[in-house]
Parts: C-alpha cells; structure tokens; sequence
C-alpha cells in the first residue's frame, strides 16, 4: 500500500508540473510569424513591472490577417499570463521610418486584437520632417479617438522613451542594454514546448497506471496479492526504465549539444574579435582560430559548415591583409624616399634664395661684378638634387603612385625658385659678355603725387620718374609705351619679392640664430608673427603664383588672389606699436648690417602696403595706353575694379579693427560694406520735447559703418601726444538692426541729408554727408539691402504657403 501511495502522491506532483508547463498555444500555430519578427517578448519590465510587447519596423504589418495577428498577440500574452494571470502590457511600437497612415492602421488594429490588460502605447513617429508634421497633425484631430480605446504616448525619439522604461530594460535597437537575440529566443521557447510535451506525456501514462491501480480488484489471498503487487511493480519498473534510458539518451544529445553550442559561442566571439585584424600581431591569433574551427570541424560539430565558413572568412582576410601590407609598404618606402628627396630640393632651394638675396643689384654694374655673381651660381646649380636636376619629369615617373596635390604644389614652389635662379644666370651672362647699362625703371604718372615718407616716394625716385616719363611721353606708340608700363611692373614686381625674401631670411630667420640670441629681447622673440604678420604667406603667393601668371594680368590680379595682404594691413597697426618699442634693439642694427640695407626695417615692413596701392596705378597706365576695342581692354577693367574694390576693402576692415565696446562679435552682423564720418541729428518719439528740439539744431559727429544686418553708430578718437598712437579708434554707441530700418533719401534744406528712421519712426537719424556722391553711394548700398530683405520674406512666405498646402493635402 506503501508503494501505492507514492504512486499516486508521484502522480499527483506531475499534474501540478503539467498545469505549469503545459502550454495552450504552441508557436507552429501562429504561423510563422514569430520567426518573421512581426512582434516579441524581450523579457524587459516597465512601470508596475508590466511586460513589454515590442513592435519593430516591419513592412509587410498592414498585409498581415487579423485571425494571423489575434493569434500573435495571444501567443506572446499567454507566455507571462500563465505564471501572473493580471499582468499588464507596454507596447513599443517602433515607425521611425513609416508615415501616419501606418501607424493610424497599426493602432487601429492592435486596439481589436490585443487581448490583455494594455497599460500603455509607446509610439515612436517617423523621423523625416514632413512625415513628423503630417502625424502631428493627423494625432491631434484623432488622439480622442485613440485615447478611448487604449492609451498612446507620441514619442519623438529613443531619448524620450527613457523617461518611461529604465535603459536596462530595453534592448540595443532603442539605446538599451538588455542582450536579446530573437533567433535563440526562438529555440529556448521551441525547446520549452517540447518539452512540456514530454512531461504531458509521462503524467498522463503515470495517471493512466495509478486508475489501473485503483481500479483492479485486490484478491483475499495474500500470496495473490504479493503475486499482482509484483507483477505491476516489475511493469511500471520496466516503463520506468524505459524512461530513463529514454532520458539519459535523450540528456545525452542535448549536453553534447550545449557543449557544442558553448564551443561555437566562443569560437564567434574569437572570430568577432579578430575579424577586423589591422595588424601583423593579430594575423597570429587568427591562424590559431583557424586551427581550432578544424578541430572542431573534425570532432562532428553540428555547425561544421558555419565553421567552416568562418575559417575560409578569416584566412581569405588573412591574405588580403597580407597583400595590401606589402602594397602599402612598397608604398611607404617610395614615399619615404620621395620625402628624401623633397627635403633635399626644399634645402637647396633655400640656399638658392639665400644666395640671390645676397647677390646685390648695385654689385651688377661692373663687368667683373657680374662673373663674380654668375661663377656663384653655376657652381650652385651644379649640387642641384636629382628632383630638379633630371632631364625628364622624375616626380611624375618614378613617384606618380604616391604624388599628392599638397607635394604637386611644394615641387612647383621649388621650380619657381629654380626657374628664378636660371632667369638671374641668363641676365648675368649678358652683363659678363658685354657691359650694358641696366635697365631704367618706368614708373606711372600718378594723379597726384604721394606724401608718404616712404623710400619708393622719396624726391631722388620721383626726379628719376619725371625724367622717364619725359622720355615717353616723347613716342607715339601706345604700344610701346604699354610694353614699358608692362616691363616695369615685370622688373619691380621681381625687385619686390627678392626684398620680402630677404626681410623672411635677413630679419624673421636670424631670430631663430643662436649667435644672435644675446642681442634678441625674449618678449620679441615670441611677437615675430605681430612684428612680420603674415609675409611668409605673401611671399609664398608670389613665387608660386607670380611668375607663372604675370604675363597675363587679368587672371593675375584677381580680387581672391591677394586676400593675404587684408591680413597684413589689418595687423599693421600692431606692428607699427611693437616696432617703436624695440626700434633701437641691437639685433636689429646687427641684421641691417648684414644685408648692407640703406633703410631701416620698418621701412621694407611697408613695402607690402605700399605694393598694393601701386598696383592699381599700374593697372591705370595700362589702361590708359590699351585702345578702346583693343583686345583685353575689358578684363583690364576688370582687374582694376577688383583691385580698387580689394583697397576698399581693405581701408574698411583696418576702420574695423579699430571699433571698441562693442558687446557681441562684429562677424554675427556679416560683411562691413562702407565706413565713414557724417554729421547726425536723433529724434527720439518718446523723448521730452526741449530735448527733442535742442538735438535738431546741434548735430554729433559720428562713423558709421554699414555691415550686412546692422549699422553701427562710433565716435572717433584719437590720441594726442608724443609717442601716442595715431592710430583713430571708434567708440560704439548704437546699433541699428537693418530688419528695422527705414530711409527717407531727401531732406528738405540740405541735399546732402538724408533719413535713417528705425522701428517705425521711434527712433530718427537725420545724416548729413560731407558730399553729395557720398550721399548717393550710401543711399544706393542702403536700398539693395533693404530690397534683398523684401526679396527674402516673400521668399519665405511663398515656402511656408506650399507646405501648408502640402500638409493639408496629406491630412486629406
């Protein structure tokens, strides 16, 4: 009786373990929509620990049948519902890349079909901008509708997803950190199901011999009663034994397989680790992974031809690494002798301007002078490197696999100075063979003649020039008096950057000298870029643009070609000051010593302000002595209204600079289009009356400057005094934005006045301009200002009505 009641007390555990595995739906009833992906259980919890249902991105949602989703949603509800009946649900519905139609259909339907306690709706809308307006929009009319069918949140993005579920509970797609694979989610629950099958059947065959039991007669004989007790007991040990051989065979394949599967999770993760090898080292450690997958490929693994697969991926990366890691060192090996011999022509270079900076033309007047100088440099020209020296092309020969843009033009900056050299060889060799007077500078006739206190102005040049122009005003040919304009600026613009070039070396280069080191302030040496500014740049323009280009003028004074110089006389000024302070400095007078110059440093420091203003005299000259239809007279024209434009511009920014207590940043009000000084009379509306009429009749004197989006109202100052600044400062006083500002263009009284009124008349300007030309350029640049805005807001206007119209015809 013992046994019996172990029998049923055994039978009775396994009814339990049935109710709590046993499953009502099984996944092969569902379809096949489970594998596709169409909504899963990832195991995260939100708020009251209820379940998540995750529905992501899927194309084919509104093709599915309703009975095909009913039966999804009921399969993943039934899963937590079996062990917490009441449990409730969040939905993730995931249309970052769908349209409003979608999720209008897709909420429609998960609102007939969800069969449990559906707490909340995530929806994430889609992310384009008009599909994002268009379900804002359609959610606002139909959110009531919705709201009373289930609740549903409208999220943005993923980061607002996290102030309802806490990051570990959601998976990777949406910024989490919750690990879920859905395909091993697939197999663990295909698992489970069979198992729970297995059990169903051994409770059942267990119950079925516990109701034989209770149901057969027991005989009044003991010995027949020990005789029957036997005979089942021998039965239900035999089944039992059939069990657990059933069992055991059964524990065996699935530890085989777990171990297998344990072996196939580290031999990915080895392979993810080395499958993006960039290095020799990890070459190693893929051969050893390769190694293993044969191993376990010889063992029977049952994932031999993924292995397999995996071995061929990682030796087939293997030598591609292997090849391009011989490519790319043949390729470092060339360049690294490309470098070599860059480094060798930049040296030589170097030398070879150093040497004709220190070639003086004072020294060419003699017939000796001159072999001196050309013995000089063919002894130079014969240590050239073989970059320079080779007949052919050697750059593009032998190095045309590693030629980058950036070494294309330093090789061309070499030629330059190469071609340099051979220019300065060629004029040498025809003062040795026969002694001939230089060359005569021809200098434009200026409109007026310069103050400047400059060297290039000074009275022994301008008696030189006026003797020059004498003697060409006495010929008749245009031409020939263009080709003596076009000489000059040939001959001076090479004279110009030899000087720069001997400023870069004899001055900024010294100061890295050791030698000279005692002689150096240590608070200059630190200000050489104040001191210099940027020249190194203007001189790099001129030799790699200069000489290719000058013959043609047009493309040469192109306004974007010489942007370097509005950076030099911006940073004039605070030359000028370090240079009075360290004028006297030792190192200095040691340097100007060298060169044996005439003048002083700050003299060649202005050469480049002083270039820019003459080239646009020279520009004048060739367009006075070109014929009206002659070829090229209009980009002749063109050159010179550029260049007088960059002067402008350059005039403006130096004002610029010089603005202070101004609260903002000058470059949010755009570009400065015109500067000046005016007589100004303000009215204020809201201002007392006496005041009022005590600012009509006594004007300020203030500069403007006029930028893209504002007007600026300054004060000039200036400082008085010995070693004073003569440079004017502005202070700012009133901004006016162009969005608010209005213009009256006559004023009765003065036609030089003018009206800037602001925010509809509470605030008027009356201008007065020292000239009527100046009153008409700044009323002209005022009004294609105030055009453009109008311009831009009906722009504006006319979009915003098309996606308007675009919007209604989508809620439509």
């Amino acid at each position: 009786m013992e046994c019996y009641h172990s029998l049923l007390q055994a039978g009775s555990q396994l009814e339990n373990t049935l109710q709590q595995v046993s499953v009502s739906m099984s996944m092969k009833e569902v379809d096949g929509y489970i594998e596709k992906q169409v909504a899963y259980l990832s195991g995260g919890r939100g708020e009251d620990s209820s379940v998540i249902v995750t529905l992501p991105e899927y194309s084919a949602f509104s093709d599915i049948p309703e009975e095909s989703l009913a039966k999804v949603l009921t399969y993943l509800t039934l899963i937590p519902r079996a062990r917490q009946p009441g449990v409730k649900f969040i939905i993730i519905l995931d249309r970052r890349l769908d349209t409003w139609t979608s999720i209008k259909t897709a909420l429609a339907r998960i609102a007939a079909s969800f069969p449990g306690n559906l707490h909340l709706v995530l929806v994430l809308r889609p992310t384009s901008f008009f599909q994002r307006t268009v379900t804002d929009l359609g959610f606002r009319f139909s959110q009531e509708d919705f709201m009373l069918k289930m609740p549903v949140v409208m999220l943005s993005s993923v980061t607002d997803l996290l102030r309802y579920i806490d990051e570990n509970q959601l998976t990777s797609e949406f910024g989490g950190t919750l690990d879920y694979c859905h395909s091993d989610w697939i197999v663990l629950r295909t698992a489970i199901e069979s198992f729970a099958v297995t059990v169903k059947d051994i409770a059942q065959m267990l119950q079925g011999f516990g109701t034989e039991l209770a149901e057969t007669k027991l005989p009044d004989e003991g010995t027949a009663i020990m005789r029957l007790l036997s005979t089942h007991t021998d039965k239900l040990l035999a089944q039992l034994r059939g069990m657990e051989s059933a069992f055991d065979g059964f524990f065996e394949k699935h530890h085989l397989k777990l171990q297998q599967y344990l072996q196939l999770l580290r031999y990915e993760h080895r392979f993810k680790e080395v499958r993006l090898i960039n290095c020799i080292e990890e070459m190693g450690r893929a051969q050893i992974i390769i190694l293993h997958g044969h191993q376990l490929a010889a063992s029977h693994h049952y994932a031999m031809a993924l292995i397999v697969q995996r071995g061929n991926e990682l030796r087939h990366h293997c030598d591609t690494l292997s090849n391009a890691l011989r490519v790319k060192r043949a390729h470092l090996s060339q360049a690294h002798r490309l470098l070599l011999c860059l480094g060798q022509a930049q040296s030589w270079c170097d030398d070879g301007a150093y040497l004709l900076a220190q070639q003086l033309v004072g020294k060419f007047q003699s017939k000796e002078g001159a072999q001196a100088a050309l013995k000089d440099i063919d002894r130079f020209l014969e240590g050239a490197p073989s970059l320079l020296s080779s007949g052919h092309n050697l750059l593009a020969v032998e190095f045309e696999s590693v030629v980058t843009p950036e070494i294309q033009v330093q090789h061309q900056k070499h030629t330059v100075v190469q071609e340099m050299i051979h220019n300065r060889q060629v004029c040498l060799r025809k003062l040795a063979d026969k002694h001939v007077r230089p060359i005569q500078l021809v200098a434009p006739r200026a409109e007026s003649p310069p103050r400047s206190k400059s060297p290039l102005f000074s009275p022994k040049h301008g008696k030189r020039r006026s003797s020059l122009r004498s003697s060409l005003e006495g010929e008749d040919s245009p031409d020939l008096l263009k080709r003596h304009v076009m000489r000059e600026l040939i001959e001076t613009e090479r004279v110009y950057v030899e000087e720069l070039l001997s400023v870069l070396l004899g001055y900024r280069g010294e100061m890295e000298n050791p030698a000279l080191a005692g002689l150096l302030p240590p608070t200059l040496r630190s200000k050489r870029n104040v001191l210099f500014g940027n020249m190194p740049e203007i001189y790099n323009f001129h030799t790699l643009h200069g000489w290719c280009v000058i013959g043609n003028v047009c493309v040469y004074f192109q306004k974007e070609n010489f942007k370097v110089y509005a950076c030099y006389c911006q940073n004039k000024p605070r030359s000028e000051s370090l240079w009075r302070q360290y004028s006297d400095c030792a190192f200095f007078q040691e340097c100007q010593k060298k060169l044996e110059h005439k003048l002083g440093l700050d003299s060649y420091l202005l050469k480049p302000v002083q270039r820019l203003t003459k080239y646009q005299l020279l520009l004048k000259e060739l367009l006075k002595y070109s014929a009206g239809g002659c070829e090229g007279t209009s980009e002749l024209q063109a050159a010179l209204a550029a260049m007088l434009h960059l002067l402008k511009s350059v005039n403006d920014s130096m004002h610029q600079i010089a603005i202070t207590g101004y609260q903002g940043e000058l470059c949010d009000l755009g570009r400065v289009l015109m500067q000046g000084s005016f007589s100004v009379w303000i009215s204020h509306k809201k201002g007392p009356t006496r005041v009022k009429e005590l600012a009509r009749f006594q004007p300020t004197q203030r500069h403007l400057f006029l930028y893209e989006r504002a007007l600026l109202f300054c004060k000039r100052r200036e400082e008085h005094g010995e070693g004073a600044d003569k440079t004017p400062s502005y202070s700012f006083k009133h901004c006016l934005k162009m969005s608010a500002v209005g213009i009256t263009e006559n004023v009765k009284g003065d036609v030089k006045k003018f009206e800037i009124w602001y925010s509809g008349r509470e605030e008027v300007y009356v201008v007065q301009a020292p000239t009527v030309e100046v009153k008409t350029a700044w009323l002209g640049e005022l009004r294609r200002i105030l055009t453009n805005q109008q311009k831009l807001l009906k722009g504006l206007d006319v979009a915003h009505i098309t996606l308007q119209s675009a919007l209604r015809k989508e809620l439509v």
